[in-house]
């Protein structure tokens, strides 16, 4: 046996584990990484994302096969390739969720271990918040938590303006309560960002027991019987393990678990995969906050739409100070709106004082400032099917946004609009408001703002849920994270979520790492 642990996916959750695995010396540990080194400086400045858009280098690059509720377009799906995958390219937001979203995982999964009260302490001890520790943060941990060195004046002006409107401000969105606006903290250390490659790899790159590989893809896991005993890469190599780590997130896992011959039985046979275990709901399940965009044009020189970047940079490297620090979604906020189901908010916004079309791919004249608006808890289920037996050919999505029969998720929409407008309208804009350019005033009733949705709406980053936890038989994995059927095999990655958490899902993926990484070395109590 080569390793006690293979780990695929050096991410969010991967990172994580090979920090806490290889912290016990007797433990000989194997990180695995499709894409490279985070060397870019774009990754570590943290308004360098913006200029991360479009970079496949780092960018596994997806698309959405044709989405049939939203005008047939294939929706653009940015995930991280490289070490500390989507935390290395994502917007920095450090947002929980609230408690409720994890006692309801405990009651999925059938296990108390994934209960709020079990979850916490997991988020606090991954936390080195610079507000320090109490009750709800923690300080001193692997993971950079920080409030922005710097927020443009105009995501002052939109709390603001969310007060005017009627709501209330909320300076800390993982606080004892979650709904109001104010400006989010973010994984950042020193001005700098702080994924996981910064935070938990790099300090135990250095210890004897851990080996790290860039580069590599892994064709399939290795099955003997009904055991995983390791892994085959594509290039023919074999590498054996006492236990198989997915973390390659919410699709490249189930993928890897399909490539592997555990997935839907006739699906898996129309690839001519042998068959080791017929388990349907691998890459079903599928979820994500689905956004849109309210975007106004301003004529004060103040956004973020033509900045001068040597300079930017220059103060960032030298001062670590200034506009290289921003997160650019510097401010944003939880409403409960008129459509929610239960009494936690059911809505996320995120301000962005720069007009943001397409991810930013589509760069828009002049100035302006945009509201991103989510829905927390959608009802639409989507899906993941294999393209190819090869594991280069990019698995296929059907998101299936806006497909729920009742209609919820796209009245959810419309109201984000409407909401969006109305903190748009209050007078702590008037000095900076031009033209709305979407959803345009023409576009007024719900029919009309139900068309926008379907033509302009967009991922706002977080799929999970394609390999689910539960105590159901059709459950993937089950409380402690361990594919069903097949021994000496875990998936750990925000796939296993059986929900959506209320926000971005970052913190909890590295939650769940966390406390697998417990699980595994047997320091959290059965149950």
């Amino acid at each position: 046996m080569d390793f006690d642990h293979i780990i695929i996916g050096a991410g969010s959750a991967g990172c994580v584990l090979a920090n806490r695995l290889s912290a016990d010396a007797h433990r000989r540990v194997l990180l695995l990484e499709a894409g490279g080194r985070d060397w870019h400086p774009f990754i570590h400045m943290p308004a360098g994302l913006a200029k991360l858009v479009g970079r496949k280098g780092v960018n596994w690059d997806y698309t959405t096969e044709p989405e049939p509720h939203l005008d047939g377009r294939r929706l653009w799906w940015p995930r991280g390739k490289v070490l500390g995958g989507s935390s290395s390219i994502n917007a920095m937001c450090y947002v929980r969720g609230v408690p409720a979203d994890y006692d309801r995982w405990a009651r999925l999964a059938g296990d108390p271990r994934w209960s709020w009260d079990r979850a916490l302490p997991y988020f606090k001890r991954a936390e080195d918040n610079t507000r320090g520790a109490d009750t709800l943060h923690g300080a001193g941990g692997p993971l950079g938590v920080a409030d922005l060195r710097y927020v443009n004046p105009l995501s002052r002006v939109f709390v603001d303006a969310a007060i005017r409107a009627g709501f209330v401000r909320n300076d800390d969105f993982n606080g004892p309560q979650q709904e109001g606006f104010g400006c989010y903290q973010v994984t950042q250390r020193n001005g700098a960002r702080c994924s996981t490659a910064t935070g938990y790899l790099n300090p135990a790159r250095g210890r004897e027991n851990l080996s790290v590989l860039t580069g590599v893809l892994v064709e399939r896991v290795l099955i003997e019987g009904d055991r995983a005993v390791g892994v085959i890469l594509r290039d023919g190599r074999r590498i054996e393990a006492g236990e198989v780590l997915l973390a390659g997130g919410a699709l490249n896992s189930p993928q890897l678990l399909m490539l592997s011959g555990i997935g839907p039985a006739v699906h898996l046979r129309e690839h001519g995969i042998e068959v080791h275990v017929d388990a349907p709901d691998v890459g079903g399940n599928l979820q994500d906050h689905l956004d849109i965009c309210t975007l106004v044009t301003t004529s004060r020189k103040i956004t973020y739409d033509r900045t001068n970047d040597l300079a930017v940079a220059l103060e960032f490297l030298l001062k670590r100070q200034g506009i290289g620090t921003s997160n650019i979604a510097e401010a944003g906020g939880f409403v409960r709106t008129r459509h929610a189901t239960g009494p936690e908010c059911d809505m996320q916004f995120h301000f962005v004082p720069a007009q943001l079309d397409d991810h930013g791919r589509h760069r828009l004249p002049g100035y302006g400032y945009t509201l991103h608006a989510c829905g927390l808890h959608p009802q639409s289920r989507g899906r993941l099917r294999l393209a190819s037996r090869d594991p280069a050919t990019k698995v296929r999505i059907f998101a299936n946004y806006l497909g729920d029969a009742a209609g919820h998720d796209l009245q959810l929409l419309i109201e984000g609009v409407r909401l969006s407008r109305r903190i748009f309208a209050q007078t702590a804009f008037d000095a900076f408001r031009g033209t709305e350019v979407f959803p345009g005033d023409g576009v007024q009733d719900d029919a009309a703002i139900a068309a926008f949705v379907r033509r302009k709406a967009e991922t706002i980053y977080h799929p999970v849920g394609t390999c689910r936890m539960g105590a159901d038989d059709r459950a993937v994995v089950d409380g402690e994270l361990r594919v069903r059927g097949i021994d000496g095999l875990r998936v750990i990655d925000a796939s296993v979520m059986p929900d959506l958490p209320g926000g971005n899902t970052n913190a909890p993926t590295i939650m769940i790492a966390e406390q697998a990484a417990d699980l595994i070395l047997g320091h959290v109590a059965a149950i």
